[in-house]
């Protein structure tokens, strides 16, 4: 069965006309014909739990009905579109190359060869905006040639050690909005023991692992810093080009959907720090940056109690990070 939508009527009668002249009717919109199946998808996604979500680790098997409902309206895709625009950007990656862009000829090399599944994060990425996505792509590449230090022999047992510490957790289970959730506590965070490009390693082996899975594509990631126990060492130890590597990681590098970063329990020189990054940041994450302090309440309207860990404020165990390095990598030792 199915719900027809038509268009609104907006009366735009001029008060000023003269009379026995008929106020003019200007139609807006368009008829479409919505499916009650649909309907349904798009009512389930206003009331989803972290129950209703697939598996963090390993590749998804089946896409849920709601979350295939979200990729049409958040990304625009559907199976047409998804064809055309892979099409679109095969041809868009071998004609910028052409034109001698160095940065578009190292994405024809890295992935004129690659599957369609791999072009696809980047088109999910950017909402299958062929243009967009293609300067992802560039983007990808050019973070890997900035910061080859990153990426230098790296394996997943290079980073392991670093990820069995907990820098960062990945929590095993999605968020009620199916986000990957990845956890930094700074607490007990030795600089001297773990340096900062080590943790970041670890989030970039983190996050090409995690997103071979289509509903981490589609849904993305969301970030929780617990900055109780953020020393003054700490805040001098981290330096401005560090924090711009890792400003640069979230943004404009990954095939990645990063809705949202959450700061808990930061110390009031915590702003300090803060205030180096911010000129680093575009707009657009800036204004998906949370800084909660102690005040949680809106903390707690996104994240369930009972679904975050202990000391994350919630009421779940702490959570087992080698067991989370072993459901990441298993034995692998496959260079990225």
């Amino acid at each position: 069965m199915l719900v027809l939508y038509h268009a609104t009527i907006s009366n735009q009668q001029n008060n000023t006309c003269s009379v026995g002249r008929r106020p003019t009717m200007a139609a807006t919109g368009s008829f479409r014909m919505v499916s009650e199946e649909e309907q349904a998808m798009r009512s389930k996604l206003e009331h989803l739990t972290v129950k209703d979500h697939g598996p963090v680790f390993g590749p998804c098997q089946k896409l849920p009905g709601h979350a295939v409902q979200k990729a049409k309206d958040e990304l625009t895709e559907t199976d047409e579109r998804r064809a055309s625009a892979l099409k679109e950007l095969r041809a868009a990656m071998k004609e910028r190359a052409a034109e001698g862009d160095d940065l578009a000829k190292l994405v024809l090399d890295q992935f004129g060869e690659k599957p369609d599944s791999l072009m696809l994060r980047f088109l999910r990425a950017r909402k299958f905006e062929v243009v967009r996505a293609h300067e992802l792509m560039k983007g990808y590449v050019r973070f890997r040639k900035e910061y080859p230090e990153l990426f230098e022999n790296l394996t997943p047992e290079a980073v392991r050690s670093t990820i069995e510490a907990g820098y960062p957790v990945v929590l095993p289970s999605r968020d009620k909005y199916g986000r990957v959730v990845l956890l930094f506590n700074i607490e007990n965070w030795d600089l001297e023991e773990i340096t900062f490009d080590e943790i970041l390693r670890a989030y970039c082996v983190i996050l090409e692992k995690l997103l071979e899975n289509e509903e981490t594509q589609i849904n993305g990631f969301v970030l929780i810093e617990n900055f109780k126990g953020f020393t003054m060492q700490h805040a001098s130890g981290i330096k401005p080009a560090e924090l711009k590597k890792m400003v640069d990681m979230l943004q404009d590098s990954f095939p990645a959907r990063f809705k949202a970063v959450h700061v808990t329990h930061q110390p009031w020189y915590f702003t300090t720090t803060y205030n180096v990054v911010k000129p680093f940041m575009k707009s657009k994450l800036l204004e998906r940056v949370f800084v909660h302090g102690d005040e949680l309440i809106n903390y707690f309207k996104e994240f369930d109690a009972d679904f975050l860990p202990e000391d994350f404020d919630g009421k779940a165990s702490v959570a087992d990070c080698q067991a989370i390095a072993t459901k990441l990598f298993g034995s692998e030792d496959t260079a990225l």
